[in-house]
């Protein structure tokens, strides 16, 4: 079966479904999410979307991100995600959406209505080598450094909602 994406108006309201590859190429606003899990220190754990992923592959993005399944609720698509993709489980907070639309590669472009979610571990992944090709744990100003020298090495929806989630970091104490 083909997994589909919950479409979406410009206030999150569902107005039906359609499959994932289709709403990249067409695009249509569709719902995701995003995660960002930090360690005690206040570092981002990374991940490396694996080389095989139908688009943005080998480039560095949030811990992990996706779209929630019809029927699923935020709350239970960000911890299945974050399950399959890096092998951990943590307690997670939606803190802000934003929607945005960027090209992606291979004629296929983003188009999202996005809820960002946080959350506190210092648990080891264990990645999904399917997903993940590789992650690591950065230092909030080293990696808007290496943003800022090395843009291309990143997602585009992680460089568009970067300081915005910074932002939010901060204010939650991380």
């Amino acid at each position: 079966m083909m997994e589909q994406v919950i479409l979406v108006d410009k206030n999150d309201r569902q107005i039906g479904l359609m499959e994932k590859q289709a709403a990249h190429v067409t695009p249509h606003l569709h719902r995701a999410f995003s995660v960002f899990i930090f360690n005690s220190k206040g570092e981002l754990l990374m991940q490396q979307r694996a080389l095989s992923k139908y688009h943005s592959p080998g480039l560095w993005t949030n811990t992990c991100c996706s779209h929630p399944r019809d029927g699923e609720t935020l709350a239970e698509a960000t911890s299945r995600r974050l399950m399959e993709e890096m092998g951990m489980r943590c307690e997670m907070h939606e803190v802000y959406t934003f929607i945005y639309k960027a090209p992606v590669g291979q004629g296929l472009t983003e188009h999202e209505f996005d809820h960002v979610w946080i959350g506190r571990s210092d648990d080891t992944p264990k990645i999904n080598r399917e997903e993940v090709e590789s992650w690591k744990y950065m230092n909030l100003n080293d990696l808007k450094n290496d943003i800022a020298l090395h843009p291309e090495l990143y997602t585009e929806w992680f460089k568009i909602t970067f300081e915005e989630m910074t932002h939010h970091a901060e204010l939650l104490g991380i």
